[in-house]
């Protein structure tokens, strides 16, 4: 496969090949679980449940940015108190964030999220094995912080799935997790965007309605 941008015409389409490779590359448990990191992840998981015959749950996360330079994240947030903050000094950057709301508005956004896309409760991913979805990575911060907040629960085993990450996010993410399968790691990657040649914003109702319209897991041999 090329590594020249863009290789996949949408979500869908990356999220068929991810699911293919993840099948030949990772034993799928009966308990496997999909988690996909709202919103874009969710279309790429739904893909994948259709190869692996595995179910997709959310696991919310929201980055912290400057309302004015909204693309640069300064941090993220994720469940069980796990916060994560560009480069050093994060305690002057989350005060800073906190004095000028931006950790109070994403912090509102993360609790509307889990209850709007339900969720499930940490108790319910508790020694089950997890397979952690999201559309691309390029700072690698927002799945930090997912990695991070789901490690807490003690999961059997937890598997990183992208269609395209950084190559400088991988040695930071490696200890958070058991395997990591991505159809392409690049240098330098600007915007995860400019991979697909469909990359729109998905909003809260096309996010259920791709959660509704997953195909129903059966059991595998």
């Amino acid at each position: 496969m090329s590594l020249t941008p863009p290789l996949w015409h949408d979500r869908l389409e990356a999220g068929r090949d991810l699911g293919r490779q993840v099948a030949a590359r990772i034993p799928l448990p009966q308990d496997a679980l999909l988690l996909a990191l709202p919103r874009g992840g969710v279309a790429v998981a739904v893909a994948m449940a259709a190869e692996l015959h595995v179910p997709v749950r959310t696991w919310s996360v929201r980055k912290i940015a400057d309302p004015a330079w909204p693309e640069l994240a300064v941090g993220a947030i994720a469940s069980g108190g796990v916060t994560v903050w560009r480069g050093a000094g994060g305690a002057s950057r989350e005060q800073q964030a906190r004095r000028l709301g931006w950790l109070q508005r994403q912090e509102a956004e993360l609790r509307r999220r889990q209850a709007l896309y339900g969720d499930p409760a940490p108790a319910d991913l508790q020694g089950k094995h997890l397979i952690v979805v999201d559309d691309g990575i390029a700072t690698g911060m927002t799945v930090q912080a997912a990695l991070l907040s789901l490690r807490q629960l003690q999961p059997a085993s937890l598997t990183l799935a992208v269609p395209v990450l950084d190559r400088s996010v991988v040695v930071p993410l490696q200890p958070l997790i058991d395997h990591l399968v991505a159809l392409a790691v690049v240098d330098g990657l600007r915007t995860v965007g400019e991979w697909y040649e469909r990359f729109e914003q998905l909003q809260d109702q096309e996010v259920l309605a791709l959660l509704a319209a997953q195909p129903v897991p059966r059991a595998r041999s």
